[in-house]
């Protein structure tokens, strides 16, 4: 299915290679521990054969930014590379459904041509982080419309660091980084319709949405600043010391 870099010969070779360190054991026995993003990746790898018991999650993270400002805030952010599996195509005809579109499309990629098609002056092209970041401040939430896995997004730790819920496909990880209800919504990943009934509730809703962006700043402030990562990351290594000294 030329898997890899679209080549059948690439794909044979990493196949290959693949195959020949389960053989060899490499991944069972070289290995002191594995860090996944999220328990959705753990267990992904877990039933891609590696070990159980050498798994450790600890999530993404980015620097402590201020404590954001929840006035004065309106309509929904895209921010993301422009490709397939973003699920751009679903959201364009999600705002199809509604009076206007509320949302601001950020990013660059092969369906550039496609954003600028589907949404005009609403798409803002590719802008850097600290654009990005002024634009989470100043939006409702986020829109995150994946149709394939995500691992963990670092845009949702941004939007949660700005005070921003995440509006998102129940799908992979995704449901299980934002809480319904609580940090962001969720909608049937590919369902225009539901997305667009989840838009349409946000916009009605902006005092609710404020209020979910709370928590999310909160949730940032508990799991994804410097200091909680440095924490993780300190404990994995001790794990992982402590585990390489009893096999010696």
């Amino acid at each position: 299915h030329k898997c890899y870099r679209n080549s059948t010969a690439a794909s044979i070779v990493l196949a290959g290679m693949i195959t020949l360190h389960r053989g060899l054991g490499s991944y069972r026995n070289k290995v002191t521990r594995y860090i996944a993003l999220n328990d959705f990746c753990r267990n992904k790898f877990i039933a891609g054969g590696l070990p159980k018991d050498k798994f450790s999650v600890k999530p993404n993270f980015i620097d402590n930014l201020n404590t954001p400002d929840w006035e004065a805030r309106q309509g929904g952010l895209f921010v993301g590379r422009l490709s397939k599996e973003k699920g751009l195509d679903v959201l364009a005809e999600a705002v199809k459904l509604l009076p206007i579109n509320p949302v601001k499309i950020i990013g660059g990629g092969e369906l550039e041509s496609f954003a600028q098609f589907s949404f005009g002056t609403d798409y803002l092209g590719f802008q850097s982080l600290d654009t990005i970041l002024a634009k989470m401040r100043q939006s409702s939430y986020l829109v995150l419309p994946s149709i394939w896995y995500e691992n963990f997004p670092r845009t949702i730790v941004e939007a949660f660091a700005c005070g921003l819920p995440v509006i998102a496909s129940r799908i992979g990880a995704l449901a299980e980084i934002i809480e319904d209800g609580r940090t962001g919504l969720l909608f049937e990943s590919g369902n225009a319709q539901d997305l667009a009934e989840k838009l349409n509730w946000a916009e009605a809703h902006p005092d609710e949405m404020v209020k979910m962006g709370k928590s999310a700043r909160a949730e940032y402030e508990s799991r994804y600043t410097p200091e909680r990562n440095y924490a993780m990351l300190f404990e994995i290594y001790k794990e992982a010391i402590t585990a390489n000294r009893a096999e010696l």
